[in-house]
């Protein structure tokens, strides 16, 4: 690659390390989408805070590490420590990558009801269905890191449910860093296709078994055809010396419905780009988010609901809890098209600053060209309320337990819309854990 451009050659030592390891022999089609995203990002590089979508997200602590490759897994695991990485009591099929590899040693797959599986195998082996969707949801030319992916990627997760098929048992797609260098990245992409009428839960899951400085940076796609289901829970609770970047984008066919819950609690520095694409009539989706950030860490959720199609509905209910010198950013578009008549469009952002030096930065957004819809949106900044600390601590609760109630009681307004129990027991103990 001739390094040109004053970006370009900035970006060329980045790509010599992720090309040297991602040479293997690829179908025609998906050799052009890399190219494509690389010369994209080629051209663009990282964000800078002088951008109006990053000037609250600083990503200078990302880029000044010597980004390359994860090549795990770096150690072998055990299905003991899978167990214990998060929800392993739960009954489920689940898919286990370490370092971005997936491991079929510690995975569950499913017998027939699905397909789900290593999308690099999948990709390898020819299958239709793939080409129509990869890179086709998920837009690399607005988002850098979603570029960066695109032309790296090495593996992720592949899920397909049939036509008219209700999967009955979750599916669990845990991803784990076991890095021993700094600066080590792995790039998932995850392509989740979801049948017409067909009903499905996936649980997408991020943990660190090492506090080394790695990032992740992650793409899901997701394509609910008519009629169809999707519960999606991602949770990502990464050392909070680790970096996670996010892209979650679902295309909806008519009648179709997706439940998105954004949990983001650990790394230093987290980015969630959530995109809902309204593509057909009638269809609806519910974006429900919780944050919870201490000391240094900056967590960031953008979300885009863009309605396309007449009589579909959307509900976006985001919850943030900072702490110590923790910033939050809430970003929230609601895209109304004039084609979109008959709108229910609804955003809040709730947040709950525990001390003095803890910031968010909110700015939810209607941008509206039909003149047949119901949108509102709104944002709250608060601190504990003084009554109910007075009203709990009169009956004898100490002050610590009456903060500890109060703060649960604001998260759990999101952790309660979560279907599966076994999530919401894990998240309440960790909620426990952090506000002790």
């Amino acid at each position: 690659m001739t390094a040109t451009h004053p970006i370009r050659a900035e970006a060329e030592p980045l790509f010599q390390r992720f090309q040297l390891n991602n040479d293997e022999a690829r179908p025609g089609w998906i050799e052009q989408l890399r190219k494509s995203a690389m010369a994209w990002f080629a051209e663009n590089g990282f964000p800078t805070s002088r951008q109006e979508d990053w000037r609250f997200t600083n990503v200078a602590p990302i880029t000044s590490l010597a980004l390359h490759p994860s090549e795990g897994p770096w150690r072998n695991l055990t299905n003991e420590e899978i167990r214990l990485s998060a929800f392993g009591q739960l009954d489920c099929y689940r898919l286990v990558f370490v370092d971005g590899h997936f491991v079929p040693a510690l995975s569950a797959q499913p017998d027939g009801e699905l397909e789900a599986g290593s999308l690099r195998d999948y990709i390898a082996s020819g299958k239709g269905g793939i080409e129509q969707h990869l890179g086709k949801h998920a837009s690399f030319d607005l988002n850098p890191f979603a570029a960066l992916n695109t032309a790296f990627f090495r593996d992720g997760a592949f899920v397909r449910v049939p036509a008219h098929r209700v999967v009955t048992k979750p599916i669990h797609l845990l991803f784990l860093t076991t890095a021993t260098e700094p600066g080590a990245t792995a790039l998932p992409r995850n392509l989740i296709l979801s049948g017409k009428e067909s009903s499905v839960t996936v649980i997408e899951s991020y943990a660190s078994l090492t506090d080394l400085p790695c990032l992740t940076n992650t793409v899901t796609e997701l394509s609910l055809e008519t009629g169809a289901r999707i519960e999606h829970c991602k949770i990502q609770n990464e050392s909070e010396n680790a970096f996670h970047i996010a892209t979650l984008h679902a295309t909806q066919a008519a009648d179709s419905h997706w439940l998105s819950h954004s949990i983001s609690i650990g790394t230093r520095i987290a980015r969630n780009h959530i995109h809902a694409a309204l593509s057909g009539q009638g269809s609806d989706c519910l974006l429900n988010g919780l944050y919870m950030a201490r000391g240094e860490q900056l967590v960031d959720h953008h979300t885009l609901v863009d309605h396309i199609q007449p009589r579909c509905e959307s509900h976006e209910f985001y919850h943030g809890v900072l702490d110590d010198n923790s910033r939050g950013v809430f970003n929230g578009k609601i895209f109304v098209r004039q084609d979109a008549q008959k709108t229910n469009a609804r955003q809040t952002n709730r947040n709950l600053l525990l001390s003095e030096n803890a910031m968010i930065d909110t700015k939810p957004q209607l941008e509206i060209f039909a003149d047949d819809v119901k949108c509102s949106h709104g944002a709250t900044v608060g601190q504990l309320d003084e009554d109910q600390l007075f009203y709990l601590r009169a009956r004898g609760i100490g002050l610590e337990s009456a903060r500890r109630m109060l703060i649960r009681a604001f998260a759990s307004a999101v952790i309660e819309r979560i279907p599966v129990a076994e999530v919401r027991a894990e998240l309440e103990h960790e909620l426990d854990k952090r506000f002790v």
